[in-house]
């Protein structure tokens, strides 16, 4: 069993913003495998299939970036899913703009989105996918409005290209590669 999460906020409105650099992710992991968000579950959108026997789903949570744990810990109980199986998709401003950063485990480090996660499923030790979003033009405005902010047009072919690359690695974990290898792959300065 394999769970795939993009984080981001549900509204319209923000679907252009830094903070759903994950769910971006996760729809170009989606569109690679063939599936569409067409379900709700555990407070999230999500698509399911089965790779070489084994089921995989792919979620998009609808509570809000801060309470994403929510839907992250109701979704790993309901498909019964442990640490190691969990890919999560997310926007890091603490990497420049255009980097793949993919981890084994780690902190959640600014993220309140990850913070809540860690919080509710009580466990550092899954798999991410961190898109870079810090841009040093735009460094004078406050973290919580940078991540609620419209990607500026002229950036759309970086995060393009980095948001493929995020679908890729989603791929290859979905379709049982280890991370060690999907890191060897992905990561992209």
């Amino acid at each position: 069993m394999k769970l795939l999460v993009g984080l981001g906020n549900p509204d319209e409105k923000y679907r252009k913003t830094f903070h759903n650099m994950g769910f971006l992710a996760v729809e170009n992991a989606a569109l690679l495998l063939g599936l569409k968000f067409t379900e709700k579950k555990c407070k999230a959108l999500v698509a399911e299939t089965y790779i070489k026997g084994e089921k995989v789903v792919l979620a998009k949570p609808q509570t809000y970036m801060n309470l994403s744990g929510e839907s992250v810990k109701d979704l790993m109980g309901y498909y019964h899913v442990s640490p190691k199986d969990l890919l999560v998709f997310y926007d890091d401003y603490d990497l420049p703009k255009g980097t793949l950063r993919i981890r084994q485990n780690g902190s959640a480090g600014t993220h309140n989105g990850m913070r809540n996660i860690v919080s509710e499923i009580g466990s550092t030790e899954f798999p991410r996918v961190r898109v870079g979003i810090k841009d040093a033009e735009l460094s004078q405005i406050p973290i919580m409005n940078y991540v609620l902010s419209t990607i500026r047009e002229q950036d759309y072919a970086i995060y393009d290209e980095v948001l493929q690359l995020a679908g890729k690695a989603g791929e290859a974990f979905a379709l049982g590669e280890d991370i060690e290898s999907v890191m060897r792959k992905y990561n992209k300065k």
